[in-house]
């Protein structure tokens, strides 16, 4: 734990949007007949955003529902970005691509000029290679062909005989050397464009859409992301990136179909990608989409994967893909695979929203309270302590070494939990964490008595003390964690917000109780068990005779293992 805590460098937790500060949204539905959303939509809608930005109950996100509106706060400065993405709808539909091209029209190539006259003022007999214009070829799918008019052969001076012996006479004829000037190729009209669609496979596409593919700027700010699209009809629509322009067939599988979502790495390139399951009816869906279009030449032969209006990627299928599973890549980092994951795992919502205020939290107010539950926890850490040493003496020094190697796991585990699974520290997690302080000790107190108990019936050595006194405060100790720990799950599901981070903190700190109880606190007390200051019952061991309830002289001595 140490050591990844130094290899990550991450020595501090990152904290909640009460101490640390954040960004405050507000979002307002945007319906396509203006009115009020009702509230069955909006709750569903809060539901969602609620699991896409704080599904694990850790990361001290809020989100509530404020008349029509909802408002997101999320921990942590330049978090705007971050609430854009948790309000998209992400819906999902996967589209067999019909046709592609660059995301602009380009410009028709001007003809190359023609050839000049030589220096003896005759006319070159036949033009040099480069004179005759040649059609290039398109970087794009869709663009690899130009306009008839380019396409077609370019005259030359050898294209006509006759007019190659007309020019011949007059040259001859001419006193002054002058020849006659070569045909050109006809000039495309000023601000002409490539048909993008020129060469391209149009069957099977509805009419309407070859000229919105044809108009549509996929270079504009605005390319249609968040756009409402109809899974039962052909669409138009642009990449992600503003690259390229695509028309799509009917959806061949939704979003409703999918069961889970995860992201990872690519073992191959290293590259983030978003893992995708479906359920049933998905997975055969997703079976038969590929195995169509795997023998169909490209563009046909690819899936898109459109998310909110926008194509995410669309790569080639070069086989059927059974077994219900599916990967999407797309130049993703581990913050954006992350969050698509999320977007696909906990559903697409029920409205568009668009930001309605941004507000920046000021963390001053938390600041203070931090150092004051921080102040209280070190209040209340020091007493439990002089409670142990006071009463139980050197005994009690086991207990605060106990307490000690709590306190060091439960800051490790704090940390590496919050640059790993985003947890974030707020008060309600400090105030868990306080209160734990009681719980931990009460465990070494439950043992200690346990031991005492059997050293005042006069049976048993100290080393045999420990032993049997654990088997019996074990049962103790575990019955009362499991008890906390079960509360501690039940207030974590059936809460929200800062509730649900006490029950966190809370159940955290409980497994940490055990694992110290068992694995350091009872292994130390075997081992004291055969020092002499303790086995002979010393007046500050915390167990001496006195204490133990003794007053014969045989009794006042514990006897040796």
């Amino acid at each position: 734990m140490g050591a990844t805590i130094a290899l990550q460098k991450a020595f501090v937790p990152k904290f909640g949007l009460d101490l640390a500060g954040g960004t405050t949204v507000t979002l307002s539905p945007a319906t396509l007949d203006g009115k009020p959303p009702s509230d069955e939509s909006l709750d569903r809608a809060v539901t969602i955003i609620r699991a896409r930005v704080n599904g694990n109950g850790i990361t001290d996100a809020e989100v509530a529902k404020a008349n029509s509106n909802i408002v997101i706060s999320l921990p942590g400065v330049g978090q705007r970005e971050a609430v854009a993405r948790v309000a998209t709808t992400a819906e999902l539909r996967m589209r067999q691509v019909l046709a592609v091209a660059a995301a602009t029209n380009q410009p028709v190539q001007m003809p190359t000029a023609a050839p000049t006259p030589s220096g003896s003022g005759a006319p070159s007999a036949t033009p040099t290679g480069g004179s005759t214009p040649t059609p290039s070829v398109s970087g794009t799918p869709a663009g690899r062909a130009l306009s008839s008019a380019l396409a077609a052969p370019s005259p030359s001076a050898t294209a006509d005989a006759k007019g190659g012996a007309k020019s011949d006479d007059k040259a001859k004829g001419d006193a002054k050397g002058k020849a006659e000037a070569t045909p050109t190729p006809p000039v495309p009209p000023p601000g002409a464009t490539e048909d993008p669609l020129a060469g391209a496979d149009t069957s099977g596409i509805d009419p309407a859409l070859l000229d919105k593919f044809r108009d549509i700027d996929c270079t504009a700010k605005d390319r249609g992301q968040g756009t409402a699209d109809d899974p039962n009809k052909q669409i138009v629509a642009c990449s992600q990136d503003g690259t390229a322009r695509y028309i799509l067939d009917k959806a061949a599988v939704q979003g409703t179909e999918i069961s889970g979502a995860s992201a990872g790495t690519d073992p191959t390139t290293g590259e983030w990608i978003v893992q995708v399951t479906f359920k049933s009816k998905g997975a055969t869906e997703f079976a038969d989409i590929t195995r169509r279009i795997t023998t169909l030449t490209a563009p046909r032969n690819q899936l898109a994967n459109v998310l909110d209006g926008v194509v995410v990627v669309a790569p080639t299928i070069e086989e059927a893909i059974p077994g219900g599973s599916a990967r999407i890549s797309g130049n993703f980092t581990q913050l954006t695979a992350n969050d698509l994951a999320d977007q696909l795992k906990y559903g697409a919502l029920p409205l568009k929203f668009k930001q309605s205020e941004v507000v920046s939290v000021s963390s001053t107010l938390g600041q203070d309270q931090l150092r004051g539950g921080l102040i209280s926890g070190a209040i209340g850490l020091l007493i439990v302590i002089l409670y142990l040493l006071l009463y139980y003496r050197g005994l009690g020094l086991i207990g605060v070494a106990s307490l000690g190697v709590a306190t060091v796991i439960t800051y490790s585990t704090v940390v590496l939990l919050s640059h790993n699974a985003g947890f974030r520290l707020s008060l309600p997690h400090i105030i868990g964490l306080v209160v734990s302080i009681g719980i931990t000790a009460d465990s070494f107190i439950v043992y200690f008595e346990r031991i005492r108990d059997e050293i005042k019936e006069g049976h048993r050595t100290l080393r045999s003390a420990v032993e049997v006194a654990w088997r019996r405060a074990r049962r103790t100790i575990l019955v009362a964690d499991a008890v906390m720990f079960i509360a501690a799950i039940v207030l974590y599901f059936l809460a929200v917000g800062g509730v649900a981070g006490f029950a966190f903190a809370m159940g955290l700190t409980t497994l940490i109780d055990i694992v110290v109880v068992f694995l350091f606190t009872k292994p130390l007390m075997s081992l004291v068990a055969r020092m002499r200051f303790f086995a002979k019952g010393h007046k500050l061991s915390g167990l001496d005779a006195e204490r133990m309830g003794r007053t014969s002289p045989a009794e006042q001595t514990l006897q040796e293992a």
